[in-house]
């Protein structure tokens, strides 16, 4: 009965550690040590009325969704279906790597609907002709969009090695996220573990990052956005953004496609640009949160940078 007891106790701190933390109220320069969950929930957040979203976890050639998947390498790259967690809405797709990046790479779509379950991140030439989405946006090894990796001082650090590293996804009322669990990665001196989740809502297009540090000291993460020689740029008053065509890779047709990280300046040192990111490195803290979205020119409204431009100024997070 003790045992029980200390586990309802346990879980009802996790909870109540969620809801401060997504409601904003501890600051980014938080001294507090937080709790070490092995995985955090999340306080549900009325969007919509209706649930237009899903979420997708799979072993390669298998076509069961898990809840959860876990690695002591800290690489499944190969083994899963789209390498890694996956949520979307009616408007996106976003996943996870699993790997050493944990990048956040996006899936466009040129109409509303759910093409997850369908089309597992890589719909048929046939498919998008008629009018499916693709997988227009290349990472690399950057983090992609919103991704986040830790920064010492002087250079970035990935969530890696790691002695475990776990993936989940959950499917709420209004709303699905999918995280990824970093444990016992070495950072100056220390051994932390990072927990990063994505969130997406039902009937709204952006997308909320954030990022947990269980750590005895606070910690600087990195975060950011990348783009390509023949993409358009901008960094606003509070937000980030690209603009244009991709280098192809696996989509059958190429797009111009728009993708921005919003975020609090206060909560960051002077934004960066270099070669191919934005970067953005936080001050000490043990949470962050940022919005990310994408469009295409494809979709009503986006027809140009100018009009993604005019979405992003009209947007408050």
């Amino acid at each position: 009965m003790k045992t029980r007891k200390c586990a309802v106790n346990l879980r009802s701190t996790l909870l109540v550690l969620a809801t401060v933390l997504s409601a904003g109220l501890v600051g980014v320069n938080a001294q507090a040590k937080p709790p070490r969950p092995r995985l955090v929930e999340r306080v549900p957040v009325n969007r919509s009325e209706v649930n237009k979203t899903a979420i997708s976890l799979m072993w390669k050639d298998s076509t069961r969704q898990e809840k959860s998947i876990s690695s002591t390498t800290g690489d499944l790259y190969k083994k899963v279906t789209h390498h890694g967690p996956a949520v979307e809405n009616e408007y996106a797709a976003y996943r996870f790597y699993f790997d050493h990046k944990v990048s956040i790479d996006v899936y466009n779509k040129v109409k509303p609907g759910l093409e997850l379950e369908a089309a597992a991140w890589y719909p048929t030439k046939e498919q998008q002709l008629q009018g499916w989405g693709a997988d227009q946006y290349k990472v690399w090894s950057t983090v992609g969009c919103g991704g986040v990796r830790l920064w010492d001082g002087e250079k970035e650090v990935f969530l890696n090695p790691v002695t475990n590293r776990t993936a989940r996804v959950c499917k709420e009322a209004n709303h699905s996220y999918m995280e990824m669990l970093s444990e016992g990665i070495p950072y100056q001196g220390d051994t932390i573990d990072v927990l990063v989740r994505l969130t997406v809502f039902s009937g709204m297009r952006e997308a909320k990052v954030e990022a947990f540090a269980f750590s005895d000291k606070p910690v600087r993460f990195l975060t950011g956005l990348n783009f390509h020689p023949q993409t358009e740029t901008v960094d606003g008053r509070n937000y980030i953004a690209s603009w244009g065509i991709h280098p192809e890779d696996v989509a059958a047709f190429q797009m111009k496609i728009g993708a921005a990280v919003w975020y609090t300046p206060a909560d960051f040192e002077p934004l960066v640009k270099v070669n191919d990111v934005f970067r953005l490195v936080s001050k000490p803290t043990h949470y962050l949160s940022t919005w990310i979205t994408t469009a295409c020119e494809k979709e009503a409204g986006f027809a140009d940078f100018k009009a993604f431009v005019r979405y992003l100024e009209l947007f408050k997070p």
